[in-house]
């Protein structure tokens, strides 16, 4: 099934979303927060890492791997690369996100793994390992058969747009979370931070259903090299 539109023009809108979504979290992160740090006697910019990581790194990385097969007018096995480095990237990043949020924890003296946020991430960066490894060695190294690669493509495009969209609900959950923390510490419900937060979430979400627009778009160029990988 595709939509009309070609993925070359509907991109536009992801990509602006993209640049949005960074400069906010980067805005609260560092002029709300007071910025970015690995090592910190203030816990809190440890934990700043989190949010910045985990939506430019792994959300809009992570979405902009899945658009390359349909927005880039470019030959199938340039495509496949640009596929694979920026998943591996958003895969890299989004494990150091969370280990931010486990060394922010440790150091702080909070309990991990205690929410609906850290459960989902847990199994949400699983997933996506799973899924890379897996698309590796079918579609990539040492390669699998012309009739497995065929058989398994469908399975990889569905399950790899299920794990992007627990992906992107759970960054949503994350910054609605982190907002309850806050405001339950005093911050005001109507402060420019709260807004600024919520409309984070708001363009995340945004972009995610923007890539997955894309996945059923025109490809930029006309021919089998996202269905026959």
């Amino acid at each position: 099934m595709t939509i009309g539109v070609k993925a070359s023009h509907l991109t536009v809108v992801p990509q602006a979303l993209a640049v949005a979504g960074a400069v906010m979290v980067l805005v609260w992160c560092i002029h709300f927060r007071g910025g970015l740090a690995w090592e910190s006697s203030n816990k809190s910019l440890i934990f700043n890492i989190h949010p910045v990581l985990m939506l430019i790194g792994f959300i809009i990385l992570g979405g902009e791997a899945i658009m390359s097969y349909k927005a880039l007018p470019l030959k199938k096995e340039v495509k496949k690369v640009i596929h694979l480095v920026l998943h591996t990237i958003a895969l890299i990043l989004g494990i150091i996100g969370i280990y931010t949020a486990f060394k922010y924890h440790n150091e702080s003296s909070i309990t991990n793994l205690y929410s609906l946020h850290s459960w989902l991430g847990i199994g949400i960066i699983v997933l996506y390992g799973i899924q890379w490894i897996y698309g590796f060695l079918v579609f990539y190294y040492p390669g699998g058969s012309t009739g497995l690669k065929s058989e398994s493509h469908p399975w990889h495009v569905l399950l790899g747009l299920f794990v992007y969209s627990l992906a992107v609900g759970n960054a949503a959950l994350g910054l609605l979370e982190k907002l309850t923390f806050l405001e339950s510490s005093g911050l005001a419900k109507n402060d420019a931070e709260a807004y600024l937060v919520n409309f984070t979430a708001i363009v995340t979400i945004l972009y995610g259903a923007f890539v997955i627009f894309t996945v059923f778009s025109r490809p930029a160029q006309d021919d089998s090299s996202y269905k026959a990988i």
